[in-house]
């Protein structure tokens, strides 16, 4: 059996990791990615040391079986694992990790460096093609590609987006390592990757104001310095997720937040339900949460580590970042700087301020019917994958087995990470993505992908791992 994982970052090398320690030979495991993000991907490969990871060390073993392993690769002391430490470490981890199961594992664990350009069927399989015009077949195909490239903001102006002042992604080919100390800068969006820019630029010694905006205008919560006891949910609680009563649960919350010694711990709780609670809900009360309860969750759920968020709360003291809650209309460029046209949360009326850098932060898409991603859109264009209605990435059955335009089962082709959020919502975080893939692995080996038709030709050279 072949198996293809096109995507390096943390989703298809923990797959890989699964795969590799349980197949047998006879199993060869090709992990198709850009050579400097193997182990890494986006989000560990492209940080700085200044961002930090928002997940305490304790919690983030790449395995389900040992989620302290992270922690026990540093040598920790018990006090540090319950640290937030930079992502580059993590990064670090994690290579090292796919290199273990390179050398321990019975099946072939090959690294295929280069970009995955299209999947097309051949026989009971799959034809991949790569960016350099090479190719090889495979019995079974994972899509782990993480999120998709960033779409070009609402408004932007056709001067505007291709010139240097626009940064669509601030990470790409070190863009705000380029931006004036002195600049006037807007940021869209007030999540964690405007965060992670508020850092860097602090960290650069950046002088002019910051305006950070987003149709809400909410900020992320912090951690606490030492973890809150856990909480357990209430009988009213369990029956609303038990019985998918969206606005029966938020009736539910906002009556027990204010008894509960920390809300942290009542998010915590809930976090085991909400796969379960998100698969049962219907697409008219998925689409309520999206267009008014998102924001809120997102702020609550995915929190700071506490020396990012104190960061944060300094520059707002100082008046070095304004947080502001309304909607980017356009921007175009002029003679001078990025002419802005803004409405306020609430106002009639546009205002028009001019800065000097527009700066994309509105954090990682999943919406494939508008994607650039050169895999995704051949693959949708060709009709194996279906677009989930509300742009949360990919239709697929409960085995991840992604769905056709039809809405039938691509027997083979399957799906990891944040892709299957229309599925499971919490696919984005490292406790849930190694539980996926743990779960993918297993049904994988277990023959449902089993090698059908004639062997399948050789797949270019490239290094083994390591």
């Amino acid at each position: 059996m072949r198996i293809a994982i096109i995507g390096a970052g943390f989703s298809g090398s923990v797959l890989a990791i699964e795969l590799a320690r349980s197949a047998g030979p006879g199993v060869d495991i090709l992990l198709v990615g850009e050579a400097d993000s193997y182990g890494r991907g986006l989000a560990y490969g492209q940080a700085r040391p200044e961002h930090l990871l928002n997940v305490r060390a304790r919690d983030l073993g790449a395995t389900a079986d040992h989620p302290g392993e992270f922690a026990d690769w540093l040598n920790l002391t018990e006090r540090a694992r319950a640290s937030f430490l930079p992502r580059l470490v993590y990064g670090e981890y994690l290579y090292s990790r796919l290199q273990a199961a390179a050398q321990l594992s019975l099946a072939a664990l090959q690294r295929i460096e280069q970009e995955a350009v299209a999947l097309e069927r051949e026989g009971p399989g799959f034809r991949m093609h790569l960016a350099d015009g090479r190719g090889f077949a495979c019995d079974a195909a994972v899509l782990a590609v993480g999120a998709l490239p960033p779409q070009r903001l609402a408004g932007i102006g056709p001067r505007l987006a291709v010139h240097p002042s626009y940064l669509g992604w601030p990470w790409h080919e070190g863009a705000i390592d380029r931006v004036h100390p002195d600049a006037r800068v807007l940021v869209v969006g007030t999540g964690l990757t405007m965060v992670d820019v508020v850092a860097t630029l602090q960290r650069r010694g950046h002088r002019g104001g910051v305006v950070a905006l987003s149709r809400h205008g909410l900020l992320p919560q912090a951690h606490r310095e030492l973890p809150s006891a856990p909480v357990a949910l209430p009988p009213h609680v369990l029956q609303a997720l038990q019985r998918h009563d969206l606005r029966g649960l938020v009736r539910a919350l906002r009556t027990l937040a204010p008894v509960v010694p920390d809300w942290r711990s009542l998010v915590d709780a809930l976090r085991p339900h909400t796969q379960a609670f998100w698969r049962g809900l219907p697409p008219a009360a998925r689409a309520r949460f999206l267009r008014h309860l998102r924001p809120y969750w997102e702020v609550l759920r995915h929190r700071l580590a506490p020396a990012a968020a104190a960061q944060l709360e300094d520059w707002c003291a100082r008046g070095r970042l304004q947080v502001r809650a309304g909607r980017l209309v356009r921007a175009r460029r002029g003679e001078d700087g990025i002419e802005a046209l803004i409405r306020g949360r609430g106002d009639a009326h546009l205002r028009s301020e001019r800065y000097d850098v527009l700066i994309r932060a509105t954090g990682f898409d999943t919406d494939i019917e508008r994607t650039t991603h050169p895999l995704i859109a051949h693959l949708r264009d060709a009709g194996l994958l279906r677009a989930d209605p509300l742009g949360l990435g990919v239709q697929a059955t409960s085995e991840f087995e992604a769905l056709d335009r039809r809405g039938a089962p691509v027997r083979g082709l399957y799906c990891l990470g944040p892709l299957l959020r229309a599925q499971l919502w919490e696919i984005t975080a490292v406790p849930e993505l190694r539980v996926a893939a743990r779960r993918l692995a297993q049904r994988l080996l277990a023959g449902e992908a089993r090698l059908r038709g004639a062997p399948a030709a050789a797949p270019p050279r490239h290094a083994n791992l390591p």
